[in-house]
C-alpha cells in the first residue's frame, strides 16, 4: 500500500515539475521572440527582462522538484533569489544608462478619427 502511495506521489511530483519547466520554457521563448519583434530598445528591454526573470524562475522551481531535497535544492533556491534581485536591477540600470545617453523612447502617433 505504501509503495502505491509513494509511486503516485512520485508521478505527481514529476508532473508538477514538468509543468513548471514547460511554463518556464514558454516564457523564455516568448521573451526571445519579443526581443526581435518589439519596436524599440525600451520595449525590447521590458519584454526580455520580465519574461527572462519569470521564465528562468519557473525553470528553477521545476528543477527544485526534480532534485532530492538536500543541498542541490538550497543551491537552486539561492540561484533563484540571486536571479530575482539581479535581473530587474540590470534591466533598470540599462534603461537608465540609455536614457542618460539621450536615447528617447519611440512615441506612437495617434490620429483622432
Amino acid at each position: 500500500m505504501i509503495e502505491v502511495v509513494l509511486g503516485i506521489l512520485s508521478i505527481l511530483l514529476d508532473v508538477v515539475s514538468y509543468l513548471f519547466l514547460l511554463a518556464g520554457a514558454f516564457f523564455v521563448l516568448v521573451g526571445g521572440i519579443g526581443v526581435f519583434r518589439l519596436p524599440d530598445f525600451y520595449t525590447r528591454l521590458h519584454g526580455g527582462g520580465v519574461t527572462d526573470t519569470l521564465g528562468a524562475g519557473l525553470i528553477l522551481v521545476g528543477l527544485m522538484f526534480q532534485v532530492p531535497p538536500a543541498l542541490a535544492t538550497i543551491k537552486l533556491l539561492m540561484i533563484l533569489i540571486f536571479l530575482l534581485v539581479t535581473s530587474p536591477t540590470s534591466c533598470h540600470a540599462l534603461a537608465q544608462a540609455a536614457r542618460a545617453q539621450g536615447l528617447e523612447p519611440e512615441r506612437l502617433e495617434t490620429h483622432p478619427e
